[in-house]
């Protein structure tokens, strides 16, 4: 994969978050967003302290297991990245430890929506 090939393959799954989060904010669960360039903003800054922490535990050997048990550890962590974005990225508010939680649970199910939808038109 080239260079420009990655960008924009970031950018666009950049986009997708963004969205999703925007959709997030608009239905109340757990985040505030003032609009969708905030939420575009968000989607880049919770990527990159998402990969910080993943990056860090591996430093320390952790990893996350697969199972019900990986995604609640997942579930954790997303809302531990959720709730440090919120207190940097401008116009992203995240409501608390538990509204940190709702709303990276209603990411992952619209996330899921998302792809189970595309995969039944055959897109990706």
């Amino acid at each position: 994969m080239g260079i420009l090939a990655a960008v924009l393959s970031i950018v666009l799954v950049a986009l997708v978050a963004g969205f999703i989060i925007w959709i997030v904010g608009k239905l109340g669960l757990g985040i505030e967003v003032s609009g969708f360039g905030a939420a575009f903003i968000a989607a880049f800054v919770i990527a990159i302290v998402g990969g910080l922490i993943t990056w860090l535990l591996g430093l320390l050997n952790i990893t996350i297991a697969g199972g019900w048990l990986g995604a609640i550890i997942n579930l954790i962590i997303s809302a531990i990245v959720l709730l440090i974005s919120g207190s940097f990225v401008p116009g992203l508010k995240v409501k608390g430890f538990t509204g940190a939680l709702v709303a990276a649970i209603a990411i992952g199910v619209v996330t899921w929506l998302l792809s189970w939808v595309v995969g039944l038109l055959g897109i990706a």
